[in-house]
């Protein structure tokens, strides 16, 4: 492996760990080196902290080394004042010679004015290594600024015949599908993304809470399709354990529209059939999560229809999980 892609690829790992706490900044890693030798780490703090650049400066012990170090990071380092002062400036301060950035800014806040501003003061600037899987290490912050949308997450279980629930249902709690360690993950993917989406017809059948109760993290702020305003109060979605927005908007189009200007950058859609197909129908997803069940309904809702690009499949006890990616 080439050094400047070893080091990049310690950036993106480190940078996980900001996953689900730093919305809306970018989950950023940062390494600094010096002969061949990592002094410092660092990774973005929970939103209205430090960047990560600065926490990997602020963790090497001897500060005259960054005289002569590199710095890897995997998004371009910010040149504007907004929370924190401008992590450029803070490198240049410290005279950092080389930089290494795995991907460009495309927020209009920084489109390259980083990088320029690193030039302008002599600092030598390696730009896209590693610049796919930054890319997608920061596909949520990409999504929200390019596509005005918040990066769309569909996860469903369906039984081993394809049906997501049975035609009749005697109590008003959801009947499982998949063993215990999937729901545990799911539980997990809701501590890390911002929000989370079901459909009116879910909360009538199901009465969900759709909190992080079996995993530790931040509960996702509940977003509840209801065109019909037939929702009432009672419902565990309206208890105080986290944040609900009720839509009543009816197109994929409008709900994203109205997502993105409520500042959500990705949503897990949780829904029913309904609710799925219409993010599918409109092409508005881009991860779809699917859990294959061992047991099998006679009849009932069929999963949804769709296609994508299957990217992996791994075997969870007597599941199976499959994850696509919309290309």
């Amino acid at each position: 492996m080439k050094i400047h892609e070893k080091y990049i690829k310690r950036c993106i790992e480190i940078g996980k760990n900001g996953l689900g706490t730093t919305r809306p900044n970018p989950m950023v890693g940062c390494v600094i080196v010096h002969n061949n030798t990592i002094i410092g780490e660092g990774f973005t703090s929970p939103y209205g902290g430090n960047h990560a650049e600065v926490n990997a400066i602020n963790s090497v012990k001897n500060k005259t080394l960054l005289k002569n170090a590199t710095l890897y990071v995997t998004l371009e380092p910010c040149s504007h004042y907004g929370k924190t002062p401008p992590c450029s400036d803070l490198i240049i301060n410290y005279q950092i010679p080389d930089v290494v950035i795995g991907c460009m800014d495309d927020n209009e806040n920084v489109a390259g004015k980083g990088i320029k501003r690193l030039m302008e003061a002599g600092c030598r600037v390696t730009v896209g290594i590693m610049e796919s899987e930054c890319r997608i290490h920061h596909k949520r912050f990409f999504t929200f600024h390019n596509k005005k949308r918040p990066y769309l997450i569909l996860k469903w279980a369906e039984t081993k015949n394809g049906f997501m629930a049975p035609k009749v249902k005697f109590e008003q709690k959801p009947i499982w599908i998949t063993n215990r360690l999937s729901r545990q993950l799911v539980h997990k993917w809701r501590a890390e993304e911002h929000a989370i989406l079901i459909g009116a017809n879910t909360v009538f059948q199901d009465n969900p809470t759709l909190t992080v109760r079996n995993w530790s993290g931040q509960h996702p702020i509940r977003i509840v399709l209801d065109k019909n305003n037939a929702l009432t109060n009672t419902y565990h979605v309206f208890n105080d354990h986290s944040e609900t927005l009720v839509i009543r908007e009816i197109s994929a189009k409008s709900i994203c529209e109205k997502l993105y200007n409520h500042n959500i950058n990705s949503v897990i859609i949780e829904g029913g059939t309904k609710t799925l197909q219409l993010f599918i129908d409109a092409n508005l997803w881009d991860e779809a999560r699917v859990f294959t069940g061992k047991i099998s309904f006679e009849n009932g809702a069929l999963a949804p229809r769709f296609y994508g690009n299957l990217i992996s499949e791994v075997r969870i006890d007597t599941d199976i999980l499959k994850i696509y990616r919309n290309d």
